[in-house]
Formats: C-alpha cells, sequence, structure tokens
C-alpha cells in the first residue's frame, strides 16, 4: 500500500481529467483527491496498491482529449483513516 502525490501537466483541464480520476479511482477500489492547479496543472494524490495506481494512470491517460506530458510524483506517507476518493475544487 503506497499513497503518491502527483502533480500532471499536457491537457489535464477542461478535458474530463478529474471526471475519469474520479471513475477509475472508485472502479479500483483506490482513495484520495484530484483538483486543478491555477497553473494549468492537475494535482492529485492517490493511495492504494502499486500496481492499482499504474493502472488508474492508464485508465486516465486512455480519455478522450487527455494527454498527459509529464508527471511529478513522489510516494508521501498513507493516510489511514481515508476512505473515498474526491474531486476537489
Amino acid at each position: 500500500m503506497v499513497r503518491r502525490h502527483m502533480y500532471i501537466s499536457g491537457d489535464v483541464q477542461g478535458v474530463g481529467f478529474r471526471y475519469r480520476a474520479n471513475h477509475a479511482a472508485q472502479h479500483l477500489g483506490l482513495t484520495g483527491y484530484v483538483r486543478n492547479m491555477y497553473d494549468g496543472r492537475v494535482e492529485l494524490e492517490v493511495q492504494g496498491d502499486r500496481e492499482l495506481i499504474s493502472r488508474f494512470l492508464g485508465e486516465i491517460d486512455a480519455g478522450s482529449f487527455i494527454h498527459m506530458d509529464d508527471i511529478e510524483s513522489k510516494d508521501i506517507p498513507l493516510v489511514e483513516d481515508e476512505r473515498s476518493f474526491r474531486v476537489l475544487r
């Protein structure tokens, strides 16, 4: 079990990225959050099995109009009591 903090750049705002992230996280049983940043990137934290997180990113990237150019990613401490994935504003 890991928790990853990511900043993702590319065509990631206004293309359904947060909707796809929420759907993929729920489908795979992952927790965390996603939100748009003012600089055009998307920030997300996702927690779960490392392999499922890779599948999660693949499901998002498969979306029409979504193109991830760069992912800044680092492992961070787990949030023990987290139970869901949220879309933040």
